[in-house]
């Protein structure tokens, strides 16, 4: 198979298993990591070619344009979870979170688009999460991005398949990849909000750490890599075909009463 294929965040979680499976099925896989010379033996799939790539510096970004534009494949995987009352988020976290998950994907994927649509072919993945379609709260700077990347994704789909290019977005639910751990929170000491945040976190950082394998969500953005015409939106996870089921159904302030009663927000 004659196909290059970049992935963001390879060195742990989703993109490091996404990695790993694409070069199982023989593509040429290339990896970015913040510090490539840092990684672990453990960090470093066999087989994948890793680049440096700080999604917080535009620079850096920027650097990356001469490997995109051999690129057949970029699943814009890496990016920031965070969490906090929207009346208490720092205004520079903000900017931070889009800036990584929202702007520098974006830009990614306007490097390489030129060589894709020389080509005619090309497969773009935005990974995203199920949150974007079922808000949570103390979450909302994180799904605010995640819908975002999902927005770009569908309105530019439209513009690209005339080329053979075809973007998608992978809407995981929850995952064990210890992200709970690396995940920045914000709430003052005296927050009127402590206790929900708390509760809130808590189940949060136990259905992670019950959540599906990295596995599970690589083998679904390798499907929607290889589909023929793949589909606007992939979700894995957290009961995806049910819930996606129920909230076509219900009505959407019961959906969300849902949601938030299974996070203890309402009693």
């Amino acid at each position: 198979m004659d196909r290059t294929a970049l992935v963001t965040g390879a060195s742990s979680g989703i993109g490091r298993s996404t990695a790993i499976a694409l070069v199982a099925r023989g593509y040429r896989v290339l990896g970015t990591s913040r510090d490539p010379s840092s990684l672990t033996p453990g960090q470093r799939p066999e087989g994948v070619e890793f680049h440096p790539l700080d999604l917080a510096d535009d620079a850096s970004v920027e650097s990356l344009a001469p490997v995109l534009a051999g690129v057949d494949v970029l699943v814009n995987n890496a990016g920031e979870s965070q969490s906090g009352p929207l009346e208490e988020l720092p205004g520079e976290a903000l900017r931070r979170l889009f800036q990584i998950n929202v702007l520098a994907p974006v830009r990614l994927t306007q490097l390489v688009l030129p060589g894709m649509r020389e080509r005619r072919r090309g497969r773009i993945v935005m990974v995203g999460s199920m949150l974007a379609s079922f808000p949570l709260a103390y979450r909302s700077s994180y799904v605010a991005s995640k819908a975002a990347i999902k927005g770009f994704s569908n309105g530019a789909r439209h513009e690209l398949t005339p080329f053979g290019v075809w973007m998608t977005t992978v809407e995981p639910g929850s995952i064990a990849t210890g992200i709970s751990e690396r995940r920045t929170k914000y709430v003052s000491p005296d927050s009127p909000y402590g206790a929900d945040f708390a509760g809130m976190l808590a189940v949060l950082d136990r259905n992670e750490r019950d959540g599906i394998t990295a596995e599970k969500v690589a083998a679904t953005i390798v499907s929607a890599i290889e589909a023929a015409r793949p589909r606007p939106r992939y979700a894995v996870g957290s009961n995806a075909p049910l819930v996606f089921a129920l909230r076509r159904v219900l009505p959407l302030g019961l959906a969300e009463k849902i949601v938030h009663r299974k996070y203890g927000l309402i009693r």
